[in-house]
């Protein structure tokens, strides 16, 4: 069945765009706001509304299939794609995606997908939110073309299984992390909070004992709100480089020392942290973290640690995965499944793990908004 046109309509996410640099710099919130410049290139406001291009592959029966274009809440920052704003960006869906796939065949969702990455705009390939977006669109044609469910096209491609378990939700809670984490005991959510660690002063403390106050709560109120004693959810906490901000990026014993505290707090749960430094460039982000993963295995820490920034593309993903910088291996931000599918089982191979989640909830739920 042939793709017939491809339609843009711009949205808004879920979610916003925020200035990390600034947030991280000691910008105030101001209600739902912040106050003062940005920093960030491209930024007009510390935050402000995020956007999103809905995709729609028309096929030649008339069905519509739909993916959703959209970045992260801090983009720019850590080496990803700079600000992802629709007026921008659909133009350039219009001159090159669409001539690219109006005509084509919907009946191989890898080698659809293979054409559109293989794209290039002056030099450099296509946003990841574009890439993201469109290969949801892809997807779902090839899916829709076929009669069958996205998750049985991934399977038959790339010759996995689906599974017949329910697959664990990784849910966040932005800054409301008191109430959106009883939100999440209540439901049994396997993995939580997120948190948004993303200030020394006023979520780390300078000495850590804001977030040590935090997790020692959250382990007491899971065990008081719980009805099931079986339930023992992950705790995956992302720091946004606050704990390198605070004791020192290559600090390895300093860290090791306050991660073994949040162990201890944490029990008898088990605790993972995203990004404990950001050391501002990828090379050194990248020594730094397997630095502070060998004190821990040295020491018998069991605290996992999950990349995120300056862990965007696939190469960087392998070679975090090659050298044991870490545990987990966060990828939100390469192409959806024609990228997370391959280097998840590239993880599998080195007995690592991987955390899909979404960039950032569309206007609609095209897919899962989080996943793991």
């Amino acid at each position: 069945m042939k793709i017939v046109n491809v339609v843009c309509a711009p949205g808004r996410t879920g979610f916003f765009f925020d200035d990390q640099k600034a947030i991280k710099s000691g910008a105030k919130s101001d209600g739902a706001a912040y106050i003062g410049q940005p920093v960030t290139s491209g930024f007009k406001s510390i935050r402000q509304a995020g956007e999103s291009i809905s995709v729609m592959l028309v096929l030649e029966d008339g069905q519509i299939a739909w993916g959703d274009c959209a970045a992260v809440q801090y983009s720019g920052a850590g080496g990803r794609d700079p600000l992802f704003l629709a007026e921008d960006f659909i133009p350039v869906i219009d001159k090159y995606i669409k001539p690219a796939l109006v005509g084509k065949e919907a009946d191989s969702f890898r080698e659809l997908t293979k054409m559109m990455e293989a794209i290039e705009v002056d030099g450099k390939r296509l946003h990841t939110a574009i890439r993201y977006g469109v290969s949801q669109a892809i997807l779902d044609a090839v899916a829709k073309s076929s009669k069958r469910l996205m998750s049985e096209v991934v399977a038959d491609e790339y010759g996995t299984t689906v599974s017949e378990k329910p697959i664990p939700i990784f849910t966040q809670s932005g800054d409301n992390r008191y109430e959106n984490a009883d939100k999440m005991i209540l439901k049994g959510a396997a993995i939580l909070p997120h948190a948004l660690i993303n200030n020394v002063e006023t979520k780390l403390g300078r000495d850590g004992s804001k977030l040590k106050e935090y997790v020692c709560w959250l382990r007491d109120r899971i065990l008081q709100l719980r009805t099931d004693e079986s339930y023992c959810p992950v705790f995956h906490i992302d720091v946004y480089g606050t704990i390198g901000q605070a004791f020192g990026d290559d600090n390895y014993t300093v860290m090791a020392d306050y991660l073994a505290e949040l162990e201890e707090a944490a029990k008898p749960f088990h605790l993972r942290i995203e990004g404990p430094m950001d050391a501002g460039e990828r090379e050194k982000q990248m020594l730094c973290m397997k630095g502070l993963r060998e004190e821990l295995d040295r020491r018998g820490i069991n605290v996992e640690l999950v990349a995120d920034e300056w862990c965007n593309t696939k190469k960087t993903l392998s070679t975090s995965a090659t050298t044991k910088q870490v545990t987990w291996l966060r990828s939100k931000l390469l192409t959806w499944v024609v990228s997370t599918t391959p280097s998840k089982q590239f993880c599998t191979a080195k007995s690592m793990a991987s955390v899909h989640t979404r960039a950032v909830p569309a206007t609609r739920p095209t897919v899962p908004a989080r996943y793991v």
